[in-house]
């Protein structure tokens, strides 16, 4: 694209341009940049200073936004979902070993003084990996809770007021829980969960870093009833889609791409999610706006046809891990029309890809930073996992790093 906007301007025969010339020539080639995630620019940030534990440190945020802890003193905390009664559930998946000691906690009693929650109690205890949760209320008007796994999907009677279950749960759905040790390259133990159009849809992550799945489930989000029934394969090709979430009538999905291919590629992704579609993996990636053929499992696109892969709805840095998103609609102030994006970060600490939240304006595809500083040189402060609207521009964040939960609001 940028040879052809370059064979467009008038040559001179001298072999050197002129300054104006030149000039223009780097201005079109940043706008030719902009919608591949180049040369973007973010509007300025402000530095506030956080303390969390015996850690204090700045995060960088909007001049009109402030931020706050609003918990502390947890382990790995993951997702959120608000009850029926009003009170915020989170998972804490305790550490980054497959184990069976997460937690789900309640979150009660937000003191608006301190812009912290007065009262953590534990809802389950000693859960593997329990990384997704969400509440649905049935056409019989029972309220259910529901527990996402690695081996298996619950789901419990949820009765308003209480602090521990008052039901025995239901197995929905049990999944593949084992693959590759992260050795090879590592498998992904996490379930998303999402309700919409009266559905339950679950993203189940691959068995590797890049391979050619022998269990269908694998790298897929899957579709059914609230009560476990009629379960079908809705889309494929996800490497590991751990951000799910539902907007209006459709549903999106973040998603991580492959580590072999080197640290500027693939794009980590966004995708708007149509039933029946193929994501191209572990055959095909993004990078830029360009769809390519992964040699080694795709060798002359003969498994794929790389073309029929859909385009992300926005893409991130590679290697910058894009977790959490959160929708803030028309009655915000500020935020109108956005989306939030967690990016957990790299494993690799030395590529300084994501540790920050993003914003995708509405008919922008081009994220732009909103929070920074959780990466501070080379030091982690945190990694941002999800992110739950609590309000007209306020929103609560999850960083499993630092087991802190962040309250962020407009400032009055």
């Amino acid at each position: 694209m940028q040879n052809q906007m370059m064979r467009a301007l008038p040559q001179k025969s001298s072999s050197t341009c002129s300054p104006m010339l030149l000039r223009i020539i780097v201005l079109l080639i940043i706008a030719a940049a902009a919608p591949f995630g180049l040369g973007q620019t973010s509007p300025p940030l402000n530095p506030q200073n956080v303390t969390v534990g015996n850690r204090s440190f700045a995060l960088n945020l909007p001049p009109e936004f402030s931020i706050s802890v609003a918990a502390q003193g947890l382990k790995r905390l993951r997702f959120m979902a608000k009850s029926p009664d009003g009170k915020i559930f989170v998972t804490d998946m305790y550490n980054l070993a497959d184990n069976t000691r997460g937690v789900v906690y309640i979150l009660d009693e937000f003191d608006p003084a301190s812009r912290a929650f007065k009262k953590i109690t534990p809802y389950l205890t000693g859960l593997r990996n329990p990384n997704s949760i969400g509440f649905y209320t049935d056409p019989a008007g029972t309220a259910w809770f529901y527990l996402a796994l690695t081996d298996r999907l619950l789901r419990y009677k949820f009765t308003h007021g209480e602090t521990s279950p008052t039901s025995e749960p239901e197995v929905l759905a049990t999944f593949p829980d084992y693959g590759l040790s992260y050795k090879y390259g590592g498998w992904h133990l996490t379930r998303t969960i999402a309700f919409g159009k009266g559905k339950l849809y679950v993203s189940v992550g691959s068995s590797c870093n890049a391979c050619e799945e022998k269990e269908e489930v694998r790298a897929s989000v899957i579709e059914m009833d609230p009560d476990g029934k009629n379960q079908r394969q809705f889309v494929s090709g996800l490497r590991n889609a751990v951000g799910l979430k539902w907007i209006d009538d459709q549903l999106y999905a973040t998603n991580m791409g492959a580590d072999h291919l080197g640290i500027h590629k693939p794009a980590d992704t966004m995708y708007a999610l149509a039933d029946k579609m193929h994501y191209g993996w572990p055959y095909c990636y993004q990078s830029g706006s360009a769809r390519v053929i992964d040699p080694r499992f795709n060798r002359a696109g003969k498994k794929m046809n790389c073309r029929k892969m859909p385009l992300a709805v926005a893409a991130f840095d590679a290697h910058s891990s894009p977790l959490g998103l959160e929708y803030f609609d028309k009655t915000n102030t500020k935020l109108k029309g956005s989306i939030l994006v967690g990016l957990h970060g790299s494993t690799k600490e030395s590529l300084k890809r994501g540790y920050k939240v993003v914003r995708i304006r509405e008919n922008r595809s081009t994220p732009e930073d909103f929070i920074t500083g959780f990466l501070d040189g080379v030091r982690v402060n945190g990694r941002p996992v999800d992110i739950l609207n609590t309000g007209d521009d306020e929103f609560l964040l999850t960083d499993d790093r630092a087991g802190a939960i962040y309250y962020v609001y407009r400032k009055q």
